[in-house]
């Protein structure tokens, strides 16, 4: 649906950096993502930075308290795979230092809604006695439910990585780089704020000669590789390394039970995986049960020591998954057919969609599928559990930050919004059924405030065209592994034109070519997901299109592979 696309190259950003174990080609590519010195390409864990984190003394001080007091503590965590991996996580990691009365409570996203409510305090307590209460991936925002905790006699250690609001609970401790913005740490994942504060609870336990001091924790970093690619955030460089030595203990086959069944049932291979696997693979396992089911199936899963538990949870996840891409194919359907008909006419400056037999726990795939393919901030919203309201869900731009938009439409409608919350690129809100019609005409007013042409202008960045001589095995292995590639550290992509020496259609939508490679006497096999119908019956002779270079595997024989992710017959 896009249209006028443009095709950038990105642009190399100062010096490249002096690294002989990578080829020119991926200096220049580290370099065009503003990576000029040698040490930041480093993802050895010697090289991990270290540093505080708020509230951080504060934390270990009531950990160790709990500790010599055998106190009672319950982890709440939040319904996605960044939730589940850190509860994981801190389960795993208070258990092995000698932490004998560890719990963990898991909300129902369409029960309790996020955060550390006063109905989810309630509900801890009647699943029995607490004392502490360590919220991991929430809380930082839940002024109330901590403030029930505490008049109930319970200590609350809050851990997040979300942007506070404008009133701090009155935690115990509240551990959040966000809190600091001058601190690193600023792009941590929920996990990875629970991996640093364990690293110093533990520098703590050795310094005082404690036998947990001589856990080692760098053995859950698959944990935290898998909820901090999960997450999306910004793959900085401590981010970079903590996800790198995550990957290096899957491949080498020291990984969980669960992760590695979880790659069993979508049949990936360890051996070979890499970042964008950990997104594509095992979080949409992970996630779909916070969306349709309960998480505490997919903490099950991380928690499980037996190979033959884990399989039967990952099967369980699998089998959920199935279910959530059929629900969201249907959806997505739907929505795309919305933005057709608006199409003939006028797209908004933002999209709000509903319907009402749509799914809440899906709403938020739905958004992004649909800003993906018309590059308009997209809100799609679904009945919620309480009668006569909604749940929505919005995906962003680049250049907008969506809960900006938010308070603004909060501003010009008082009362208009029963609740909301989020980041740049992706929130949500809660508000009256009967209020759609006015919430979307607030936010085209809000976003006539801010927008601009530029905005709306969707953009490709590439680096650039490959050589002939370059589009071989060796070149897509090295760019597969060299780094893990993401958000902030995008993985390469080129731009170049080529002949089409055949095209077949393969799993019912999907368009398989055979280029030509005429300098090379040669041919390279490539392939387009989901294109636009009118692409399947072929009839073209040249395309041009924004490829990755990606090693594709088939009968134990592996061989390179373009994978389009925008293609346009010449």
């Amino acid at each position: 649906m896009l249209s006028g696309l443009e095709v950038r190259q990105r642009d190399v950003v100062g010096t490249v950096p002096e690294a002989p174990h990578l080829s020119p080609l991926l200096r220049r590519i580290v370099a065009a993502r503003g990576i000029n010195k040698a040490e930041k390409l480093s993802l050895s864990l010697a090289d991990l930075p270290a540093f505080t984190l708020p509230d951080e003394a504060k934390a270990v001080s009531l950990l160790l308290q709990s500790l010599q007091q055998n106190e009672a503590i319950v982890i709440v965590g939040d319904y996605d795979a960044d939730g589940a991996t850190a509860t994981a996580l801190l389960y795993r990691a208070l258990t092995a230092f000698g932490f004998s009365r560890v719990s963990y409570f898991v909300p129902d996203r369409f029960v309790y809604g996020y955060g550390l409510s006063p109905a989810i305090v309630r509900a801890v307590h009647e699943q029995g006695p607490v004392d502490l209460i360590i919220t991991v991936d929430n809380g930082i925002t839940s002024v109330e439910g901590v403030a029930l905790a505490q008049a109930q006699g319970v200590k609350v250690l809050v851990t997040d990585h979300h942007l506070p609001g404008t009133q701090l609970p009155t935690a115990e401790a509240l551990v959040n780089p966000r809190l600091e913005p001058h601190r690193p740490g600023q792009h941590l994942a929920g996990v990875g704020v629970v991996f640093y504060l364990l690293a110093a609870l533990r520098r703590e336990l050795r310094a005082q000669g404690h036998p947990g001091g001589e856990v080692n924790i760098s053995q859950w970093l698959d944990l935290v590789a898998v909820g901090t690619v999960a997450d999306v955030v910004r793959l900085d460089h401590i981010n970079r390394i903590l996800v790198e030595q995550g990957l290096r203990r899957i491949r080498s086959g020291n990984t969980l039970p669960g992760i590695k069944a979880l790659l069993t049932v979508a049949g990936r291979e360890p051996q070979q995986l890499c970042a964008q696997d950990l997104g594509f693979v095992v979080a949409p396992r992970l996630n779909a049960a916070g969306r349709l089911s309960d998480m505490a199936q997919g903490i099950r899963c991380l928690l499980a020591d037996s190979e033959a538990q884990a399989r039967e949870d990952a099967e369980a996840l699998d089998a959920i998954n199935r279910q959530r891409r059929h629900i969201e194919q249907g959806m997505r359907e739907e929505a795309l057919a919305q933005v057709e008909r608006w199409q003939q006419q006028q797209l908004p400056a933002v999209a709000c969609l509903y319907e009402s037999h749509w799914h809440e726990g899906v709403v938020g795939i739905v958004a992004a599928r649909v800003r993906e393919a018309i590059h308009r901030p997209v809100f799609a919203f679904a009945p919620a559990q309480q009668a006569g309201l909604v749940k929505g869900s919005g995906r962003s731009i680049k250049g907008l930050h969506l809960k900006d938009l938010l308070e603004r439409v909060a501003a010009l409608r008082p009362g208009l919004l029963q609740a909301f919350g989020g980041h740049a690129m992706a929130a949500g809100v809660t508000l009256p059924k009967t209020a759609l019609s006015e919430f979307s005409h607030a936010l085209q007013v809000a976003m006539a405030e801010v927008a601009t042409e530029a905005l709306f202008q969707p953009i490709i960045e590439t680096d650039g065209e490959l050589q002939e001589n370059e589009i071989n095995l060796a070149l897509a292995e090295e760019v597969r592994f060299a780094f893990p590639w993401g958000t902030g550290f995008e993985p390469p992509t080129f731009d170049g034109e080529f002949e089409v020496l055949n095209h077949r259609v393969v799993g019912e939508k999907h368009l398989k070519l055979t280029l030509g490679l005429p300098r090379r006497s040669g041919v390279v096999d490539a392939i387009y997901f989901n294109p636009p119908e009118a692409y399947l019956s072929g009839g073209f002779h040249r395309i041009y299109g924004v490829y990755r270079l990606e090693v594709n595997e088939w009968q134990n024989r592996r061989n390179v592979q373009l994978l389009f992710e925008y293609l346009q017959p010449r």
